[in-house]
């Protein structure tokens, strides 16, 4: 295939406007949205915000089979786009609505209920979106640009979303605050989502190859395929240390740094640096390897974490330089992972002579489900081991010592160990049957 027109890799990239959306604001809001607005204990809480997702990692892979067969039918996976985005914005839209049930138990099983529709929905739009590299380009070099510029429009949109919800629900505050944000997210998903399924109409969809195997067969792939079960293993893991991460930022700005107005500005300073750094991860990438730039993102996110566990003590600026820096790291922690994936996917379909891509985005998505899910889960935990008082509205109470220092540690300790665990499992076997990326290797070596 030739390299990509900048018309396809703008119009693919939009798609990043809902799984960013997505993506981020749950992780930063569903949290504090159960316990501060509805009283939910924190550990209940933070159950609430996993077990829907928990579900999204036995369903993605069928999603995946389910996209493929799809493709074979239909030469193309854009419908899967368009259906899944605009479903997935309408259920987030009610996720948020907070129906008033009168009961805890009550408005807590409707945001079970609804949370889980939204992760079924998000499953057919994400799944495809992430098979479709493999598909659209050959061309090594053009995977890595492409998503640069896919994350590049992901930082934009993790901005907008991230920086904007929190505005909308703190200005207005209380229930009418997150009903009022969750419809405005709702409102980018679709923008993206029509964005997207018209940005790709006639970009191509690789060489349709056989069906997608069944469960069994598709088990003993993964149980085979090495290369991506190490790279799956990375992204897992890192997808955990960003969940936690993100679902601190709130707490932070609240009872660290004393201003809630300041959880938008965390995170504009968390993702802004992304939207300057991507051409140099792409260079990077193109001069010494995809492997290389994964390990060198990892580290620079990681120490800067760990410079965060003196946010108590540290002046606020300082406090913005290092989440500047770990910004600039998380930019490549987003693309190097997803630009190898591809290659992975393309070198076991021309070993088997199957359609691979769909099954292995949806494993490969439900592992990122697993992570982000389970971040929240954990500062939850975090925040009840530090004896963190919930409330019920928009009050904002003293918290004890202990919950602040609980808040900081899971906001900078726990996300720099899992970010740098990465660092030793992104071994040279990792990319095993890409030949490209081995020939790059051996030609750096």
């Amino acid at each position: 295939m030739a390299q990509l027109t900048a018309r396809t890799r703008l119009g693919y990239s939009f798609g990043s406007f809902v799984t960013g959306a997505f993506g981020t604001v749950p992780g930063l809001l569903l949290l504090p949205y159960l316990t501060d607005t509805m009283a939910v204990p924190a550990a209940l809480a933070g159950a609430i915000v996993l077990l829907p997702k928990a579900w999204d990692v036995l369903f993605n892979p069928v999603a995946g089979r389910i996209s493929d067969a799809a493709r074979l039918r239909h030469g193309s996976r854009r419908r899967f786009l368009l259906y899944g985005g605009i479903s997935v914005a309408i259920c987030f839209a009610a996720l948020f609505a907070h129906p008033g049930l009168g009961s805890v138990a009550g408005d807590a099983t409707y945001v079970v209920v609804v949370f889980f529709l939204c992760a079924t929905a998000f499953a057919f739009f994400q799944v495809p979106y992430n098979a479709l590299p493999a598909e659209i380009t050959d061309v090594y070099n053009e995977r890595t640009r492409l998503t640069s510029w896919r994350i590049a429009v992901l930082a934009l949109a993790i901005l907008v979303s991230g920086a904007g919800a929190p505005a909308i629900t703190d200005a207005i505050g209380g229930v009418p605050g997150y009903r009022v944000m969750g419809i405005a997210v709702a409102g980018l998903m679709i923008a993206g989502t029509i964005a997207v399924f018209l940005g790709l109409r006639g970009a191509s969809v690789g060489e349709l190859r056989g069906s997608t195997p069944g469960l069994r067969e598709l088990a003993a792939t993964m149980r085979a395929w090495k290369p991506f079960r190490w790279l799956l293993a990375v992204y897992f893991v890192q997808a955990l240390g960003i969940g936690t991460l993100l679902a601190g930022v709130v707490y932070v700005a609240r009872y660290v740094l004393d201003d809630s107005g300041m959880q938008s500005l965390l995170f504009a300073g968390f993702v802004g640096p992304a939207l300057l750094v991507m051409p140099l991860w792409n260079r990077l990438g193109q001069r010494g390897g995809k492997l290389l730039g994964f390990r060198v993102a990892s580290v620079v996110f990681g120490l800067a974490l760990v410079g965060l566990i003196g946010a108590r003590v540290l002046p606020v600026p300082m406090v913005f330089v290092f989440v500047a820096m770990a910004g600039v790291g998380y930019a490549g922690i987003q693309v190097f992972p997803l630009a190898i994936l591809p290659d992975l996917i393309s070198a076991e379909e021309e070993r088997t002579g199957a359609t691979r891509a769909g099954v292995a985005a949806g494993v490969w998505t439900a592992a990122e489900t697993l992570g982000l899910a389970l971040g929240p889960g954990l500062f939850g935990l975090v925040l009840t081991l530090g004896g963190y008082v919930s409330t019920e509205g928009s009050t904002t109470v003293t918290q004890p010592d202990s919950a602040v220092t609980a808040i900081v540690l899971g906001f900078s300790a726990i996300p720099a160990v899992l970010i740098l665990l990465g660092v030793p499992l992104l071994r040279r076997s990792v990319l095993e049957g890409s030949g490209q990326e081995n020939r790059v290797l051996e030609g750096r070596s």
